[in-house]
């Protein structure tokens, strides 16, 4: 815990962040008042992960377990996972089909939209015990959360005050998701990775183009994306939405790598050239690209690989990153190879990715003593708008922006 007296968020606004800020268990607190159960989406599911009534899906609003559910008339539902009686969990598995839930504790019976049904023995046992009279099911019940969808994906708030996603996301982001998300979606495959680290460290980490050929030696030795092609950087006015993205390598020389003499500046060949092959599926030229959502949802695009990342905080110094990679229900025998091998490129031992990984824990170790002290966020001045430069730190501090606002830190 830090001192009161340290607490104070230095000057710069968003052009410098405390490191404080990351293992503070009295603000992790305030994370999950003022964000995850405030005005809000949270990123649930795929609606292809609950397609049939019955179907359901467990998941995290912060530290809140969540039940996702598919109605009998086809409706999504969701709903705090605690039985209303004494708090038990009413889905212990991932994923099922069920007509209700029924909490094995004392086999309280839910519905589908999380009202309580049925108490058993509410009547008592041979006219001794069971509940008053007076006692009313409707009273009682886990909290429920307002759903929408947006391309196949499934958010959900506990705020009433929570504006429409594409308002909340803003036009500009809501495009890019738009522009991926499209038509009917399929799933490749998904895992779980644990990161020893505060969750905003990865997701600073995910609004971060100034990093990604540096730190990521394949973006820059196979010209995969660099910050010399053509791009941009998209950030909502309230900083919740964000995307990035840049353009296919043109060819030609760039002294800028060169003389920056970066370590990403090596002479590597891959065994199999056909991993960076891509098909133009948008006919845009656009061959990366990122979309986050405020407060833990990310859409990458790699080539012809499409990722859903999903990051959930489990206390200050850990963090769940869940990975579910997606396609097309249309996607032919072509697209189906691609996607399953450039899934190589993401991912804790990806080409990429597995740098992302690790550097959230080199953040927390690097300022372990220094907790008074903050980091510098001022590439591209003190803006949180839009660039067509990806050598800022615009989204970030759109990030820092929505979160200060949404926490009072």
């Amino acid at each position: 815990m830090v001192d009161v007296e340290q607490k104070a968020w230095p000057e710069g606004d968003v052009t410098r962040v405390p490191y404080w800020v990351y293992e503070d268990e009295e603000v992790y607190e305030k994370e999950q008042r003022g964000i995850y159960r405030g005005a809000v989406w949270n990123y649930l599911c795929l609606e292809i992960e609950i397609p049939e009534p019955g179907d359901y899906r467990t998941t995290f609003v912060g530290d809140m377990p969540v039940v996702v559910t598919r109605g009998p008339e086809g409706a999504i539902f969701a709903f705090e996972n605690r039985c209303a009686h004494r708090g038990n969990l009413l889905a212990l598995e991932n994923k099922g089909r069920v007509k209700d839930f029924v909490c094995v504790y004392h086999a309280w019976r839910h519905d589908l939209q999380g009202n309580l049904m049925n108490v058993a023995f509410a009547r008592g046992v041979q006219g001794e015990g069971g509940m008053p009279a007076d006692f009313d099911k409707t009273r009682y019940g886990p909290r429920k959360l307002r759903v929408t969808t947006l391309g196949g994906l499934v958010f959900g708030t506990l705020s009433p005050d929570t504006p429409p996603i594409e308002e909340f996301m803003g036009e500009a982001v809501t495009a890019r998701l738009r522009r991926v998300l499209h038509k009917p979606l399929r799933i490749y495959g998904c895992y779980t990775q644990v990161l020893p680290h505060n969750w905003k460290l990865y997701l600073e980490n995910v609004r971060d183009t100034y990093h990604s050929s540096i730190l990521h030696t394949f973006f820059a030795t196979f010209k995969f994306s660099r910050l010399t092609q053509g791009g941009a950087v998209l950030v909502s006015d309230s900083g919740a939405g964000h995307s990035s993205f840049s353009l296919i390598h043109k060819g030609g020389k760039e002294e800028e790598y060169e003389k920056e003499k970066l370590r990403s500046d090596q002479n590597l060949l891959l065994k199999d050239p056909s991993l960076l092959d891509v098909v133009d599926e948008y006919g845009d030229g656009c061959q990366v690209q990122i979309v986050s959502i405020f407060p833990g949802f990310a859409l990458q695009t790699l080539h012809n690989s499409i990722a859903v990342r999903h990051v959930l905080p489990k206390g200050p110094d850990e963090t769940h990153l869940h990975w579910t990679f997606i396609g097309f229900q249309d996607d032919d025998e072509r697209l189906q190879h691609m996607r399953m091998k450039q899934a190589n490129l993401a991912g804790p031992a990806g080409f990429v990715s597995m740098e992302d990984g690790a550097i959230g824990g080199f953040v927390r170790r690097g300022c372990a003593a220094a907790p008074q002290e903050s980091s510098v966020v001022m590439m591209g001045g003190s803006s949180t708008g839009t660039s067509s430069s990806r050598t800022v730190e615009n989204a970030i501090r759109g990030f820092w922006k929505i979160y200060r606002k949404l926490t009072g830190v």
